[in-house]
């Protein structure tokens, strides 16, 4: 027990010695850079005075301004007319003289950024020179966070390490970072529940073997959304089709099947108009507060309409199929045809936005973009819905970076669904909520 009191104080004094190293290192290059800054400064500053003095110079010299002053002074207004006509003539001659002037230094100081890129990367995998145990690497793409949050790691020695700590805590919005909650883990992944909705959360990991302890992992930051998960599975029963659409019997994936019944259906289409979209639902509705969900859309889709709907507007697009060849059929949000413009500025009982060929289109507005190039994002990988019932609020997220795309009013005056519609070929999945089972089910597969 002695022996090992001494040798931990002694590693911890050893730790001391090198790090003070790096921080003497570190003082002398700021002392270094600040002086040249400030060098640099003092160089442009007396540049500058002595061309702002020659100018001076020049302008006195020629008596303009004293005669400016003097015609300031007139009090007759004939007199002070006259006069100041030659006052602008003479300050055009001298500004004529001024187009060709040129500062006699930068005011940029973009060439004295300091990059420390390479060596805050190579702080970050600061460790010891031997520990018997490498740093465990966070796997950014395996990692994600939904209702919950999913953290996978990869650790080089996996058969070495006996168990690893993983560590998280929330960041404020003032970058305050609060105390790290600690989680011991068996494996390589782990689940973490409660978080706040909104909120940065700062994720680590650390291996251990026996009593020896690796360093922290680098940091994820991961962005939790904007509302708590609302659970739903598509509804089999309202409006579905099933000549069209193919249901999986877990209710959570949906296909657009373009294939033999379409080509018979060919047959009535006539110029000029164009086949439905099939519509579908989710089945649980929404009344009151604020909520979140996730999809993927296959990246073969033709055409996908995602959004809200209110249960209303639901019934009159499922009742009416006799309206949905029309080309004149507001099947949509009101944001695809030029004659719909009128209804930007109130609020609808609806809205969907366009998702296809890979691509996410953002709906017509007053504010938007008029070059639909501009109005075109690559589809993300998945994509969430924020619906806020009470302030009559919908928001179409990016779920890679959690980052709202688009967002408008919505009329919530009656229950409001999930809603989905394809149109030819095309797949929706809804994102599955993240669970203890789901993360015993992906490390047995």
């Amino acid at each position: 027990m002695k022996e090992t009191e001494c040798n931990g104080e002694r590693a911890k004094e050893d730790a001391i010695t090198h790090f003070e190293k790096l921080f003497e290192i570190l003082e002398e290059r700021k002392s270094s850079v600040l002086k040249a800054i400030d060098a640099s400064k003092k160089l442009r500053l007396d540049k500058f005075q002595t061309q702002m003095e020659e100018y001076q110079g020049l302008l006195e010299n020629n008596g303009l301004v004293g005669y400016a002053q003097e015609v300031l002074k007139e009090t007759d207004q004939s007199c002070f007319v006259q006069t100041a006509k030659q006052l602008h003539l003479r300050i055009q001659k001298a500004t004529e003289s001024l187009k060709s002037f040129r500062p006699a230094a930068q005011t940029s100081f973009e060439d004295y950024v300091v990059n420390t890129s390479k060596q805050t990367e190579l702080l970050g995998e600061l460790s010891f020179f031997s520990s018997g145990i490498d740093v465990p690497e966070i796997n950014e793409e395996q990692s994600k966070v939904y209702n919950n949050a999913l953290i996978n790691w990869y650790h080089p020695e996996k058969d070495k390490a006996d168990s690893y700590v993983l560590e998280y805590r929330k960041i404020n919005r003032d970058e305050e970072m609060l105390s790290w909650n600690e989680v011991e883990v068996c494996g390589t992944s782990k689940v973490i529940s409660e978080l706040e909705s909104n909120s940065n959360y700062a994720f680590r990991v650390r291996a251990y073997k026996g009593s020896i302890c690796s360093p922290c992992s680098r940091e994820l930051i991961l962005h939790t959304p904007p509302a708590p998960v609302f659970s739903f599975l598509f509804d089999e029963k309202c409006g579905y089709n099933n000549e069209h659409l193919l249901l999986n019997l877990k209710r959570d994936r949906v296909e657009s099947r373009a294939g033999f019944n379409l080509l018979l259906a060919a047959e009535r289409i006539q110029v000029g108009y164009y086949t439905s979209l099939d519509y579908i639902i989710g089945d649980v509705g929404i009344t009151k507060g604020k909520h979140f969900w996730a999809f993927r859309v296959e990246p073969y889709s033709y055409l996908v309409k995602a959004g809200v709907a209110s249960s209303d507007k639901l019934q009159e697009w499922l009742r009416s199929p006799r309206d949905a060849v029309s080309p004149r059929y507001e099947q949509d949000s009101g944001h695809d045809s030029g004659s719909e413009d009128a209804c930007f500025d109130s609020s609808q009982p609806f809205t969907l936005v366009t998702i296809g060929m890979k691509k996410f289109f953002i709906p017509k507005s007053p504010t938007s973009s008029k070059e639909s190039e501009n109005r075109v994002l690559p589809m993300p990988t998945s994509i969430g819905v924020f619906l806020d019932y009470d302030k009559g609020k919908v928001g179409f997220y990016d779920m890679d970076h959690m980052k709202c795309l688009y967002e408008r009013q919505v009329d919530c005056s009656h229950t409001m669904y999930p809603a989905f519609a394809l149109m030819g070929s095309g797949g929706i999945h809804l994102e599955e909520p993240i669970t203890a089972k789901y993360l015993e089910y992906q490390e047995d597969m």
